[in-house]
């Protein structure tokens, strides 16, 4: 082209929507060419009908339909992304426009499911549709497709309708199931015939792929509607077709390649337009019909006689089949026919299974094929389903022929070390004993290639069998250099870095030359994190999360690495991301004493205004505050006292500053304890603890006083107000709830310290009764109670009226004003009950005597 026609601009490639328009109009220019070629235009020839084209298996659809339900699908996707509004009346319904309109689309779609299907641009409105289709309407659907269910889970697009449907469909089944059918629209014809349910009709489907199960596991589209169905037949082993994180060890990763999900994520939600819709059972209380269990028992023996042992073998390292033949050595697992001679796993193993049968003592020689799958990027994922799902006997022959004695290898490797860690979950103490003595000689190299999930998963196996913890810590110990106890030190800075200890030094002290130099401030935001060898790496962290799940006494090694990293080394690890996980698992995990959580929540005291003012660190801040007693919460919140005013105007220290409740703390400490005790009260487990008898030890039981609670060096740190228990507050108001209120009224001024000032209230009652009247001795002096209570009535009136004239002369209506009044308020009502006490008592008691013959 000469380069004055040339367009300027980056050239974009076209999208698989409009290259498959472009064949489409292409096709039909060839037809319609050839057709002027044989003769004239008025002469159609007959259709061949042996001839049929896979892009449309059922015809292309009209031009005039498609635009149709391209404005649906516009029409859905705005509904989808608004809710429906409720109208002031109660008696009409908020979607009656839009089910009108989704009836007419129905009603528009009737006789073309096929072809809609089959259409690129159709296919994913009908998957949008379907998540708004009610019970009724998918059954119709699935009963359209059904006869041609096979030819349309081959087709590249109908696959995806078919697999859509099959997973929105589990709520339909699970309400079959339990009874609730939808009944018939007033407007379906009754004369085609009874309407099967959706559970029969999924039950049919099986039987309709039954006899092409052998090639249709090994078609890239057909591929994916089978594992929908086998989630569909079996979600408590497989997982729920729609939960990532189903019962089993599958999830929507196992229905959707990479690719085809990111498609799906740029095509918008897909939900229900109604409301009514978008409230669904919860995901594992779906139940299915006992009839699917038989069904994907009736998949896995169909599979087994279709396939040879050496056409099953081939599956394993087919990137479309291995993952339904992972389903399969699931199924058969779990039904319990793996462990039977001609088994699908026993073709997978290369005979082991039947060997074993044959002779329980015998050895297997190594075999090529299992040699391969260990290595093999695609047939490993198979080898660890075998590994996990193989029979005790038959996972130790596996063991003693392809692992003993190639661990220092194998967990290197970047592929066969995921096999390793899944290995080692199911290894017993005495095969973890030699393991660990065998991958000794690897460890420095398992670090520098990160390989770390071996070394997490032997921590894993030790803690589940409490054995050799002592063993798995001194190898990851070694794995690092770290050596002596001054190096061990440095446990934590090494391991979540991922750098022995030489690299680990030489890194630090670049850093340390680096923040010399005058251009380093210059050059700092031109630096990438990824790029800082230094960056805290998610593998050294989560590795660092499963040591402290082990037992008590190793797991020192961890804690005491942190405090040697001191204030300033912690607060930087709650400021990442991820570090700031080591710290939560320190809090969480239930393997850590009490009193090593209390001493990290006690190093920050001094340092919460920093430690909180960043995003990451607020929420450490907030898990140390949680797990805090009452007494340590006033500790915390007298240490961020003075850095009150800087925690407001902190952009996430004031979402921490709030829990702290400052300004009650500074005005009634009393008050502030309770609050913080009836807070730790509503914690389920707190009020479980505490509800329970003390059966618990001292390190998990929640403190019930001061001395169960407090050190004597933390007694001597404690500010001049300490509080007298943890949960002082709470135990002073029920002191008060129980006294009598004439006992109130003697006795009102008995909880006040020494040398506190006296109040108004407590002058008037000291100078009208003297402090001859006390609770044991109310009830000789009713008599001059009831005498001197006219007195007593008129100056409290003049008390009143004091306070409120000293009300009005106040202009400004301050925070501090409000809280003062209602201080005076509360202080107004005590007098009042007081009062009301003096007023019940008898008028006319002339002694004790009368109060004997009452008796």
């Amino acid at each position: 082209m000469p380069r004055e026609n040339r367009k300027r601009g980056k050239k974009h490639k076209k999208k698989a929507e409009e290259v498959a328009d472009v064949h489409q109009d292409d096709t039909q220019y060839h037809e319609e060419h050839e057709v002027n070629e044989a003769g004239p235009s008025w002469i159609v020839p007959a259709r061949d009908l042996s001839a049929v084209d896979h892009n449309a298996p059922f015809g292309y659809v009209d031009a005039e339909v498609k635009a149709y339900f391209r404005t649906v699908d516009l029409q859905i996707r705005e509904w989808q992304e608004t809710r429906p509004e409720a109208e002031g009346d109660a008696d009409v319904d908020p979607n009656e426009d839009r089910r009108l309109f989704f009836v007419a689309a129905l009603e528009e779609m009737s006789g073309k499911e096929k072809q809609l299907a089959t259409d690129p641009d159709c296919s994913t409105i009908l998957e949008r549709m379907i998540h708004s289709m009610d019970d009724f309407a998918r059954r119709v659907f699935m009963d359209k497709l059904s006869g041609s269910f096979e030819l349309l889970s081959k087709h590249r697009f109908a696959s995806h309708v078919c697999q859509t449907l099959l997973t929105v469909g589990a709520d339909t089944i699970a309400r079959e199931t339990r009874g609730i059918s939808s009944p018939p629209t007033p407007d379906s014809q009754s004369d085609e015939g009874e309407l099967r349910t959706l559970t029969q009709l999924v039950l049919d489907a099986c039987d309709e792929l039954l006899p092409t199960l052998s090639t249709l596991v090994l078609d890239p589209f057909a591929s994916h509607v089978i594992r929908a169905l086998l989630m569909l037949l079996v979600p408590g082993i497989l997982g729920s077709p729609d939960d990532s994180n189903g019962g089993g060890h599958f999830g929507t990763t196992a229905l959707r390649s990479k690719k085809s999900a990111a498609w799906k994520a740029r095509q918008g939600s897909m939900k229900s337009v109604f409301v009514e819709n978008d409230a669904q059972p919860p995901k594992s209380s779906r139940t299915v019909p006992k009839e699917f269990g038989s069904a994907a028992s009736k998949v896995v023996s169909t599979l087994r006689e279709q396939l040879g042992e050496n056409e099953v073998r081939a599956l394993a390292a087919n990137q479309v089949a291995s993952p339904v033949l992972q389903m399969l050595l699931e199924l058969e697992a779990a039904f319990g026919q793996s462990d039977a001679p001609g088994s699908l796993m026993d073709h997978v193993l290369v005979g082991l299974i039947t060997l074993i049968h044959e002779d329980p003592n015998a050895t297997a020689p190594e075999a090529d094929y299992l040699v391969t799958l260990v290595r093999d990027p695609t047939a490993s994922h198979l080898l660890e389903t075998l590994v996990r799902r193989s029979p005790d006997r038959v996972f130790d022959l596996l063991w003693q022929t392809y692992f003993v004695g190639k661990l220092s290898r194998l967990a290197v490797h970047p592929v066969a070390n995921y096999v390793v860690a899944r290995a080692f979950e199911r290894l017993s103490s005495e095969q973890l004993q030699a393991a660990l003595s065998e991958v000794q000689g690897a460890a420095g190299k398992i670090v520098k290639n990160a390989r770390t999930g071996v070394l997490r998963a032997l921590v894993d196996r030790a803690a589940t069998l409490q054995d050799h913890a002592a063993s798995v810590v001194e190898l990851i110990a070694t794995a690092f250099d770290l050596k002596s106890e001054e190096d061990k030190q440095l446990f934590v800075p090494c391991v979540l870095r991922l750098k022995p200890l030489a690299e680990y030094k030489c890194f630090v002290e670049a850093a340390r030359k680096a923040a010399e130099e005058p251009e380093a401030e210059e050059l700092k935001h031109k630096r990438r994190k990824a790029d800082d060898p230094l960056e805290p790496s998610v593998q050294g962290a989560v590795l660092l999360q499963s040591i402290l799940r082990l037992p008590c006494p190793h797991i020192d090694v961890v804690l005491n690495s942190l405090q040697a990293l001191g204030v300033d080394g912690l607060i930087e690890m709650a400021h990442h991301a991820v570090s700031s996980r080591v710290l939560d698992a320190v809090l969480e995990s239930p393997t850590v004493a009490h009193k090593d959580k209390r001493k990290l929540v006690m190093t920050f005291l001094g340092h919460y205004h920093r430690l909180v003012d960043d995003r990451i660190g607020s929420r450490v801040g907030e898990r140390c505050w949680a797990f805090a007693d009452p007494y340590l919460k006033e500790k915390i919140a007298r240490s961020v006292m003075p850095y009150e005013h800087a925690l407001a105007g902190s952009a996430f220290g004031k979402f921490f500053a709030r829990h702290l409740a400052l300004h009650v703390l500074q005005r009634d400490p009393e008050r502030w304890k309770s609050m913080q005790s009836a807070a730790k009260g509503t914690q389920a487990p707190a009020s479980a603890a505490m509800s329970a008898p003390s059966t618990k030890s001292p390190a998990t039981q929640p403190q019930a006083s001061r001395k169960h609670a407090v050190k004597p060096d933390e007694r001597d740190a404690a500010p001049a107000r300490a509080p007298a228990s943890d949960a002082s507050g709470s135990e002073d108001e029920s002191e008060a709830e129980d006294v009598s209120p004439k006992t109130a009224a003697a006795g009102k001024g008995k909880g006040r310290r020494k040398g506190q000032p006296q109040d108004e209230i407590d002058a008037l009652f000291d100078a009208t009764l003297g402090k001859k009247v006390k609770k044991a001795e109310l009830a000789s002096a009713a008599k001059e109670v009831a005498e001197t209570r006219n007195d007593i009535v008129e100056k409290a009136k003049e008390v009143k009226e004091k306070s409120e004239k000293e009300k009005g002369k106040s202009k400004s209506k301050s925070k501090k004003r409000k809280e003062r009044e209602e201080g005076e308020e509360a202080v107004d009502k005590d007098l009042m009950d007081v009062l009301g006490a003096i007023r019940a008592a008898p008028k006319d008691d002339k002694g004790p005597k009368k109060r004997k013959r009452a008796h």
